[in-house]
């Protein structure tokens, strides 16, 4: 029989751990919706939602045996954020230091990718927990991650609305989103261990 403070405690744990460096990835997103208008907040969190959905369900699907894909390919997402700050810098040199800060995600579907990308290691985490917990252990903790989804968001939405950050958003982002998305993916690649089976 499943305990279920143990399971929520267990899931809180698990998301939180797993999805520090996507509140970081939020207060981007919020910020640069403050500075540019783009993403709208509303397709911050249908994406956010939107991506840890997908996560949730390869997990699952994983748990069950369904997934033949070796952890290590998984890093390959990485691209995805990488190849979005890229592209910022490029939009950079192109408009000069007086450029707004550039958009890397237009759009819920954008923040869903990113979502998606930066939490791909976080399926070879949640796979494993799904597996030990049956199927009440996981629809309770999978009710949790919804939750918790929603208090990321809004997490991430305070800490870009103060105006101080906003402020230095204004001045230093059209540097700063890039660089932050550039890492990001270079992390994910790297942790991965994608290289060394591509080398």
């Amino acid at each position: 029989m499943t305990d279920p403070l143990g399971t929520v405690a267990t899931a809180i744990g698990v998301f939180a751990g797993t999805n520090i460096d996507d509140l970081i990835v939020l207060t981007v997103l919020f910020l640069a919706a403050r500075a540019t208008g783009r993403p709208r907040p509303w397709q911050i969190w249908v994406g956010q939602a939107t991506g840890i959905a997908l996560l949730v369900t390869a997990s699952a699907a994983m748990a069950l045996g369904l997934a033949a894909i070796p952890d290590e390919w998984v890093g390959l997402l990485g691209l995805v954020p990488l190849g979005l700050g890229i592209w910022g810098f490029v939009q950079v040199f192109r408009g000069g230091d007086e450029a707004e800060p550039p958009v890397v995600a237009a759009g819920a579907l954008a923040v869903a990718g990113l979502t998606v990308a930066n939490g791909a290691d976080n399926i070879a985490v949640y796979a494993p927990v799904f597996r030990t917990l049956g199927l009440t252990g996981t629809l309770l903790t999978i009710g949790v991650f919804a939750l918790l989804v929603a208090v990321w968001c809004a997490a991430g939405s305070w800490l870009g609305s103060h105006r101080a950050v906003v402020a230095v958003m204004r001045r230093h982002g059209h540097w700063l989103v890039p660089a932050v998305f550039v890492a990001i993916g270079v992390v994910i690649i790297l942790e991965s261990g994608v290289l060394a089976r591509l080398l």
